[in-house]
């Protein structure tokens, strides 16, 4: 009788267990936590290159406390058949740099020309190994990006005299970006239509220091005006008649409406 008592007791104890892991009301089940995987930020696409002209060697001349002066010597220049562009120093000076010669030779015989006419007095020549673009095989892409931004950044505050020799006369936003690529070592076109059919495509959120920015400022959906991007979604250009060179925003409502692309060279 008392085997028979634990026979069932043991049946019951198995019954129980099999129903629901114990005599006590059934858990819901709980499935086993799985993370969400992170989203994954589209790379973007490594070694883009452009091949695009380096810069030989160059004419510099000039040491201008203003702008006016330096760009009143460019004007000269361009008048004598002379490429020349100007461009903020370090040191707080404009200085202008004359040609892009194949040989060191040729830009000595035309410094020499120059200063002969009086057009200009001490000058130095500068070698492509001096330009940034020089260097990225050592010091890599991000210094050439950099060293571009801080070109641009040297003209802020500074109204761009390209097209004359007052601020009233206006400035050239594809003249700064070029002028900003030329100091670097990279011979960039001249006008905004050129340089974004020169440059190889960047979507807006692969956009690295450095590339140039588009838009349509003017009628139509065709180029008009162009930017550097300097981070952050900003971007410094020569934004129009009587104004200074300036830092504007991508996310600004006037820009982003007229947005077209942005472009890299490097």
């Amino acid at each position: 009788m008392k085997g028979r008592k634990t026979c069932q007791i043991i049946a019951f104890v198995l019954v129980c267990l099999l129903l629901g892991g114990g005599c006590a009301s059934r858990k819901a089940y709980t499935p086993p936590y799985k993370a969400k995987p992170a989203a994954v930020k589209k790379a973007r696409p490594a070694n883009v290159k452009k091949a695009l002209p380096r810069m030989g060697y160059t004419i510099q001349a000039g040491a201008f406390s203003q702008p006016e002066n330096a760009a009143r010597l460019t004007e000269v220049l361009k008048d004598k058949g002379l490429d020349a562009t100007y461009f903020a120093a370090k040191t707080g000076l404009y200085k202008v740099r004359i040609g892009n010669f194949a040989a060191r030779e040729s830009a000595l015989n035309q410094a020499e020309a120059l200063k002969i006419l009086e057009i200009i007095d001490e000058y130095y020549i500068v070698a492509p190994e001096e330009y940034a673009v020089s260097k990225v095989e050592a010091l890599g892409d991000d210094y050439l990006r950099n060293e571009i931004v801080k070109a641009a950044r040297n003209f802020l505050g500074v109204p761009y005299l390209w097209g004359g020799t007052s601020p009233e006369a206006g400035f050239d936003c594809s003249g700064l970006t070029m002028t900003v690529y030329q100091l670097s070592g990279i011979d960039l076109p001249r006008t905004s239509g050129e340089q974004f059919g020169t440059g190889e495509g960047v979507d807006k959120d692969d956009l690295l220091k450095g590339d140039l920015v588009f838009f349509a400022t003017a009628k139509g959906k065709k180029v008009s005006h162009v930017g550097v991007y300097i981070g952050e979604g900003l971007f410094i250009h020569a934004p129009g008649k009587g104004k200074k060179i300036r830092t504007d925003a991508l996310s600004n409502a006037y820009y982003q409406k007229r947005y077209l692309g942005g472009r890299t060279y490097i």
